[in-house]
């Protein structure tokens, strides 16, 4: 028995040493994320105000007042890297007793200003379109006020690519929404070249019915970026990594059941607790190495997980109930009954 426990001993001390790194692992790489999130925040602002530039300088040349809101707007937009850097910056802080999770919330409150944009967007466009509507105005040089509209759409199709793509990586659903808005400007551009082309051959509210269809677009947008940023700021989790915890679990030896899981992202990084049924025979020593081993096993197993905590528990047996004294206390029992077999347990 003691060699046993010798044995267990040993394991552990092992995963320990193995993963002393593992702190500032997870700091170094909370730090690149966030310098990957402030460098995509910078290309985006200089990518839109380039963009903006060249349709302001053809609507200066042909008085195009729908080119000239467009590239105030895109102007405007590029400036939203303000809050998502500030955020980011934020969410660099370390942890105090105060905040004891970290300042990664920044970014979802930034995400709360980038919708509020969007919407703002839909308005302006819906408004612009009525008074066009109301009020056609002669625009001269067509083929560039399209060719600057082009220019206005690669422009922001880039960045919203680059935004998108960034954000999912670093799981900021902040960059992703920002990346949104960038994508419905983009058809904002397009209804400029449409409107262009409505007034080549003689339709002086083409334009102006367009950017009424855009608006629609623009709305559906804010919804889907909306969306997202409400189920992070209520700890919302894909499902199907509920699960994938789970399986990792069931799979770790000593373990013989699953009880409660919860996740929740906090910035671009995810946090865990769960609960695990061991055998109730286990030294204290043993139980804890299948706490540890278990945490290891998600750590390496689970994209973007900074930190989780395992709780083992003993499988009651024959209607014991170890968590009696919280009976009044628990939101929804814990294991109480044998679950199916764990697959890989001999």
């Amino acid at each position: 028995m003691t060699g046993g426990h010798e044995h267990g001993r040993g394991r552990l001390r092992h995963l320990l040493r193995s993963h002393a790194h593992h702190g500032a692992d997870a700091v170094d790489a909370e730090l690149e994320a966030n310098a990957q999130g402030i460098r995509a925040l910078w290309i985006s602002l200089f990518g839109l105000i380039a963009t903006a530039s060249v349709e302001a300088a053809v609507a200066g040349i042909s008085g195009s007042v729908a080119l000239l809101g467009d590239a105030l707007h895109n102007a405007a937009d590029g400036l939203t890297a303000i809050p998502l850097g500030i955020a980011f910056l934020v969410g660099r802080r370390q942890p105090t007793r105060r905040y004891t999770y970290g300042y990664g919330r920044a970014e979802d409150i930034a995400g709360i200003a980038i919708v509020i944009l969007i919407a703002l967007s839909a308005a302006v466009s819906a408004y612009a379109a009525l008074r066009r509507l109301a009020h056609p105005a002669a625009v001269t040089d067509l083929i560039a006020v399209a060719v600057a509209a082009l220019v206005g759409f690669a422009g922001n199709e880039f960045v919203a690519r680059y935004r998108i793509g960034v954000g999912r990586k670093i799981g900021s659903a902040a960059l992703v929404a920002d990346g949104l808005h960038a994508r419905s400007d983009g058809l904002t551009s397009l209804s400029v070249l449409v409107g262009a082309a409505g007034l080549a051959i003689g339709w002086s509210w083409a334009d102006a019915v367009i950017a009424l269809l855009i608006t629609g677009a623009i709305a559906a947008t804010a919804w889907q970026a909306a969306r997202e940023v409400f189920w992070r700021l209520m700890d919302a989790v894909d499902p199907a990594l509920v699960a994938q915890v789970e399986d990792t679990l069931r799979e770790t030896p000593l373990v013989l059941d699953v009880g409660r899981v919860r996740l929740r992202w906090i910035g671009h990084r995810l946090r865990a607790e769960c609960e695990v049924a061991v055998d109730p025979n286990l030294s204290i020593v043993q139980a804890h190495e299948a706490a540890v081993v278990a945490e290891h096993n998600l750590i390496h197993g689970i994209a973007r997980l900074a930190s989780v905590m395992v709780h083992a528990d003993p499988l009651p047996a024959d209607g014991v109930d170890y968590h009696a004294v919280l009976a009044d206390h628990r939101s929804r029992p814990a294991v109480t009954r044998p679950g199916p077999p764990s697959p890989g347990l001999p």
